[in-house]
């Protein structure tokens, strides 16, 4: 949750990979995964119970393991440490552990490439050399220059857990204003980089979260938006609330930063601004949740006063995403009245609803994202969970399709109203991710940069396919694995699914998900209720009092493998990350017996207390509160920490976190961890990795994701009962 699609200024929210899987070239065997039966309970640490009770609406609630809430505490670091021992134990004496990491390392060692953009006539993009633990930051001054390193995170920590959290260069590509984060915290510095001499200035700001920089047309200075300072030592824990946008004038102190919006009635009201292309208008875009609801506010900027932005638009009850405009007319992307979107125009100084204009109407297919380059629209759209990309007119009229070699996901063609050219990736479960230019006028796709591989993209198939869930909603999975798959019901399965907070999953490469692949292993991903696959009425079925139907769809994605042949249950693992791994949680709970194995990872596991911690009380439009009595009744029916039942054989479980998460701090996984161990009935091990310096998972340096995917994968593979030949 938290995630940013991309919006008009840097701020909106973006789907990130589905799967942070990870595997080896593994051969399967027949041997069995460990049963209740198979050898002696293990030995966790202790875990000290209080007696803390809380009081919902009458409920009375123990939370015997509260005391794991203060990770500040000599008694948490050292129950820490005593649950890492165990685990880690446990995965050193699996003899394929190594093996299964130098198979990772040689798929991850490839050339990646980001998407370029182009600002005052300089290309900017990332590159990843293969194993380097961070991307690095080029530029040049055409597309057959030799490009110059401007920004390179691995040099700022021996680790490489400091990592580049956001970039935004000026209209005239004179300066780059970037964000670092640390231990993949969610709080972000930023500085300010000349280009030309890869130099910083002095700037530097602080108590940045959720957000980007968005330059005036002059290049003078940014917007951005920070939050106030927390209290010492609260930093990873304490709520955030009454963030203010600023603007910041190039090479002055952060305590002379201009104050452009704030609210102090409503605390949990968050904002982006920024200026059209034209320099002419400010517009500043106000959400309150993650819901994609907004109120959007505009300044004149020819009117040289000092009134602050007024209302043009939205009380968030619907999606109003800036994309462009041209003079006085704004054009959004929104779902009013289109639950699938549309693209409407918008007369500021007419600006009644009876006379918006319709640009782009709803389509059957999800319109995902629009940009407005060379004069044309460029509408995204998702179509059964994978891309489709229209073009459009200004007035509307329709004027083709972008042709993708299959099942994918495009990403990219962002840009200006006057340029002539964009740039996308395009990425699948079997090929990684291939840079195109795109000529706006003529149509053509010319490749720019395809990375070297050391497999073969046609060893592997996707394909998709379409299930019923307990309700009778077809549900979209797409299926993933090597040429030759035999359906014998005992396939080793990996089942990973997401399922909230509008978030789309759509086919995505892992180097990681290929070598499961490599192995013979199914790679199963559906598209649950809770995402934005289908529009908002597919999200909203999915949320609060629906969220239920989220748990009905992923087990009836295992339910429909296991029928149609592919697997059993002693051979499915099931993971999941952040929201996620509450699925997973509330999953392994509600069906415990239908599982081999289970990765819930970073997991929002309390549901009653989520909202308690930093942006927390944000993810309410999702899940609703435990604070409102019929809420708590249904989030209190599925909270993984609360329906573990003792003396229950659950499947063998790792469950993973950090201890620099602060955006689902830690103690949710901390509780669920011992919870789960005093239950546990059989043999099988429930244990919990916590790594350390790193956090929910943006900017994770290489060297981490590969170990951690080995540990991973090492599990799953014991517990499945997987073996080398």
């Amino acid at each position: 949750m938290m995630q940013s699609r991309t919006g008009r200024f840097g701020s909106g929210r973006s789907l990130t990979a589905a799967a942070m899987t990870a595997a080896a070239s593994l051969a399967i065997a027949s041997a069995l995964p460990l049963s209740a039966e198979d050898g002696p309970k293990m030995t966790y640490p202790e875990t000290r119970k209080s007696d803390v009770v809380h009081e919902y609406h009458g409920t009375k609630v123990p939370d015997p393991y509260s005391w794991l809430e203060d990770d500040n505490s000599a008694e948490t670091r050292a129950w820490v440490e005593a649950q890492n021992k165990v685990t880690f134990g446990y995965l050193e004496s699996i003899p394929e552990r190594e093996k299964i990491k130098a198979r990772l390392t040689e798929l991850w060692n490839y050339e990646r490439f980001g998407v370029p953009s182009e600002e005052g006539g300089r290309y900017f993009f990332s590159r990843n050399n293969g194993l380097q633990n961070q991307s690095v930051l080029y530029w040049a001054d055409s597309l057959d220059a030799e490009p110059k390193v401007l920004i390179d995170p691995n040099t700022m920590s021996k680790d490489g857990t400091v990592a580049l959290a956001g970039i935004s260069v000026s209209k005239d590509g004179k300066y780059a204003a970037y964000g670092i984060a640390e231990a993949g915290s969610d709080w972000n510095r930023w500085k300010i980089r000349e280009v030309e001499t890869g130099k910083d200035l002095n700037d530097e700001l602080k108590w940045i979260k959720f957000s980007s920089a968005a330059w005036d047309k002059t290049g003078m200075g940014f917007y951005y938006g920070r939050y106030p300072e927390p209290k010492p030592g609260q930093s990873l824990t304490e709520s955030n609330f009454f963030q203010k946008v600023y603007f910041h004038r190039v090479g002055t102190p952060q305590s002379q930063d201009i104050l452009v919006w704030e609210d102090s009635e409503n605390k949990d009201w968050r904002a982006s601004a920024g200026q059209t292309d034209d320099g002419r208008f400010l517009v500043v875009t106000i959400g309150k949740g993650t819901d994609d609801k907004y109120r959007i506010l505009f300044k004149d900027l020819l009117k040289r006063d000092l009134h602050p932005p007024q209302h043009l638009v939205g009380e968030f009850e619907a999606e109003y995403t800036f994309i462009d405009n041209d003079g006085p007319v704004f054009f959004f992307k929104t779902n009013k009245d289109a639950p699938k979107g549309r693209l409407i125009a918008i007369d500021v100084f007419d600006p009644a609803p009876e006379k918006w204009k319709v640009i782009i109407p709803e389509a059957a297919e999800t319109l995902d994202g629009v940009s407005l380059v060379g004069d044309k629209f460029i509408a995204q759209y998702l179509k059964d969970a994978h891309s489709q990309v229209k073009l459009f007119a200004m007035d509307g009229k329709p004027l083709g399709e972008v042709e993708f070699p299959g099942l994918g996901t495009a990403s990219g063609f962002g840009g200006r109203r006057v340029d002539k050219e964009t740039f996308y990736s395009f990425t699948s479960f079997t090929s990684p991710a291939r840079i195109f230019r795109y000529d706006v006028a003529t149509g053509k796709s010319t490749l720019y940069k395809s990375p070297k591989l050391a497999f073969n993209p046609d060893d592997f198939v996707a394909e998709q396919v379409f299930y019923t869930s307990k309700d009778g909603t077809k549900v979209p999975m797409f299926l993933s694995y090597k040429k030759g798959l035999k359906k014998d019901g005992a396939v080793p399965t990996y089942l990973y699914g997401y399922g909230g907070f509008n978030i789309s999953l759509t086919p995505a490469f892992s180097p990681a998900n290929l070598a499961w692949m490599e192995a013979g292993g199914l790679y199963a991903q559906p598209n649950l209720r809770g995402g934005g696959e289908y529009g908002e009425a597919w999200h909203q079925g999915g949320t609060k009092l629906n969220k239920q139907n989220v748990f009905d769809d992923f087990i009836g994605a295992a339910e429909w493998l296991i029928k149609e042949g592919y697997t059993k249950p002693e051979k499915l693992a099931i993971g999941g990350g952040s929201n996620g791994g509450l699925l997973v949680g509330a999953c392994i709970t509600q069906r415990p017996e239908l599982y081999g194995a289970a990765l819930p990872a970073v997991g929002v596991m309390d549901m009653l207390r989520f909202h308690k911690f930093t942006i927390g009380w944000a993810w309410i439009d999702d899940y609703g509160s435990s604070d409102d009595a019929a809420q708590f009744k249904a989030i209190y029916a599925y909270s993984p920490l609360h329906n573990l039942k003792p003396g229950t054989k659950y499947p063998a479980t790792m469950v993973t976190t950090a201890d620099h998460d602060d955006r689902v701090v830690p103690a949710h996984s901390f509780k669920f961890a011992a919870a789960l161990q005093a239950a546990h009935k059989g043999a099988t091990p429930t244990l919990i990795r916590i790594e350390t310096r790193a956090g929910h998972g943006a900017g994770k340096p290489t060297s981490k994701m590969i170990e951690e995917a080995a540990d991973r994968w090492a599990f799953v593979m014991k517990n499945l009962g997987m073996s080398w030949e």
